[in-house]
């Protein structure tokens, strides 16, 4: 892969905007600040933040064992995938490949930025198709997205099915690990270092619970982290969102809530398994459950009129008749687990009155 042949022109010819704190760093001492037009009256926000997230991206760093020059934030992980479409997709002449079904921000994100996406349907077993993938490439195909563990489908890629892809693609391979943490296979992380096209994002809205933060994260070699710096707003990440990310990953609470979320998820898994209605029960290594039901709509609308939200897929590929259902607290399991012992009998009244 050569980098420099990836980059938009524009973005390689472009002066990045310099601020305040980006030329006068040591923020934190007890200086009189003059020099970012801010208010002066303190109330605990009244100053940039970091625009560099230097403490947070150091505790993400440490934990992940990964240099913070390969680390870069976002307003949630949809920036950072952004980020990467506007810094090497050339708008009305590259293409994208995706893999539904599938997040479906990365077709939004390609329609946004006038990107072509080539979608290549996962198969039966809801596995990349390799050599179909891999056809699909032409010249100006910068991004192959792969998201492992998959979202809807909940299950991860093989390692024999990335690693080809990583080889045989000279352009970007974006690997969402989204859902890592609840899975049984390791982050790719350990091998960042060994594919210089491989781009790898995390968030800390699943496993660390603070979706309403909006911190995605994105691993990278120090060369790809350099360009997206340069189109990265300057303070794209709040105060409060800094501060409270950093006082949250000191507390160390994910790891027993991810224990308690995959034993609740199991127990999902048990009583599902007991329903007629329940045609097939996905794997899952994500924090949520895809199953394959009679009626989708008639069962999503079963679930609402009982004060339980959960996701239709139907409209997804290979997902006719699917409903996505997200692992809740222990009391939130037991509710659920009742209410379904009745969706069967309910079903028969209606469909033999």
């Amino acid at each position: 892969m050569n980098l420099e042949n990836l980059i938009r022109e524009n973005v390689k010819k472009l002066s990045p905007y310099s601020s305040a704190r980006d030329e006068f760093e040591q923020f934190t001492k007890p200086m009189i600040y003059l020099d970012a037009n801010e208010n002066p009256f303190s109330n605990g926000m009244n100053r940039y933040p970091d625009p560099q997230q230097k403490e947070l991206k150091a505790i993400i760093a440490d934990r992940n064992n990964v240099p913070k020059d390969n680390v870069i934030l976002g307003n949630g992980s949809d920036e950072v995938l952004d980020l990467i479409f506007r810094a090497f997709c050339e708008p009305n002449r590259d293409n994208i490949i995706t893999l539904p079904p599938t997040y479906g921000m990365y077709g939004v994100l390609a329609n946004i930025n006038a990107i072509e996406n080539r979608e290549v349907l996962l198969n039966e077993a809801f596995q990349p198709n390799v050599d179909a993938i891999l056809e699909a490439v032409d010249a100006n195909t910068k991004i192959i997205f792969l998201c492992s563990p998959n979202n809807p489908t909940g299950n991860s890629f093989t390692d024999t099915a990335v690693i080809k892809i990583l080889n045989q693609f000279k352009g970007f391979v974006v690997l969402d690990e989204a859902y890592i943490d609840f899975s049984k296979d390791e982050s790719w992380l350990s091998v960042l270092k060994d594919f210089p096209n491989l781009i790898i994002t995390q968030t800390l809205s699943k496993a660390y619970a603070m979706a309403g933060l909006r911190i995605g994260i994105l691993y990278a070699s120090k060369e790809i982290i350099s360009v997206l710096n340069k189109i990265k707003p300057p303070y794209n990440i709040n105060g409060l969102s800094q501060e409270t990310a950093v006082k949250k990953l000191l507390q160390s609470t994910m790891p027993a809530q991810v224990k308690k979320i995959i034993t609740e998820r199991t127990k999902l898994v048990n009583a599902l398994s007991k329903c007629k209605f329940v045609e097939k029960i996905y794997p899952s290594d994500a924090n949520f459950i895809l199953i394959k039901v009679d009626d989708a709509n008639f069962r999503y609308q079963q679930f609402i009129d009982n004060g339980i939200v959960v996701r239709n897929r139907s409209t997804q590929p290979l997902c006719e008749n699917c409903l996505r259902i997200s692992v809740g607290t222990k009391e939130e399991t037991e509710q659920i687990v009742e209410l379904i012992k009745n969706f069967d009998d309910v079903k028969k009244s209606i469909v033999y009155r």
